[in-house]
């Protein structure tokens, strides 16, 4: 579809100018400190915001580290145990017309961020 091409296109060039690893690089102190893998940051940070961009991005880890790597049994954990939160959020809310989120956004990211803090300590 078109809308995945573009998802991966805005991915990949994110990526080849630099601008993913800046932001991995603004975590790096915070994924030090929990003993996380900083090249699983990418994974997390758009497992949330696109299951697209989170698939292209998964494969990519796959292929640089190999799925039996600590980092891609890291990664793997992510893949299963998080949701596309925005988009999950937005489409199924709007499709019964709720207004009020209120406690869905913040309690979803937090279970993300918890798949992501646990992922090197289940593997």
């Amino acid at each position: 579809t078109p809308a995945l091409i573009a998802l991966i296109v805005a991915v990949n060039m994110l990526k080849n100018s630099g601008g993913l690893e800046v932001v991995t690089n603004i975590f790096a102190p915070v994924c030090n400190f929990l003993k996380i893998p900083k090249e699983i940051t990418p994974l997390a940070i758009l497992s949330p915001i696109s299951g697209s961009g989170a698939i292209s991005m998964f494969e990519t880890i796959l292929k640089e580290h190999g799925p039996d790597s600590f980092i891609g049994r890291c990664a793997s954990i992510i893949m299963g145990s998080t949701e596309t939160t925005f988009y999950a959020i937005t489409l199924y809310y709007s499709s019964i017309k709720i207004k009020k989120t209120r406690h869905t956004l913040p309690s979803a990211l937090c279970a993300d961020f918890t798949s992501f803090i646990l992922s090197p300590r289940i593997v």
